[in-house]
């Protein structure tokens, strides 16, 4: 038996998430086609990416890596924060 449940932050909310917290509007197709582009591409700093993270913390009730504020691009920070989520680390 786990209690690992099964979340995963998807590109369509990591999109919704960066207009939601930062006013950044980024099309998800964009997102996903660009997912290696610095956060900087899209007009994303730090205090943007702090929004983000402070609000998937409260979403799924856990903290998340350092690390998670200090990623530079989508990719990184979704493949970092889908592990967390997904070891409940």
């Amino acid at each position: 038996m786990t209690d690992q449940l099964d979340y995963q932050v998807t590109v369509e909310e990591l999109s919704a998430l960066m207009k939601r917290t930062a006013g950044v509007h980024v099309d998800p197709v964009t997102l996903r086609q660009q997912a290696d582009d610095g956060f900087d591409t899209f007009g994303l700093d730090s205090l943007g990416l702090l929004g983000i993270v402070a609000e998937l913390e409260k979403r799924y009730g856990l903290g998340l890596p350092e690390q998670a504020e200090r990623c530079k691009t989508p990719a990184d920070f979704l493949a970092l924060v889908n592990g967390a989520l997904k070891t409940g680390v």
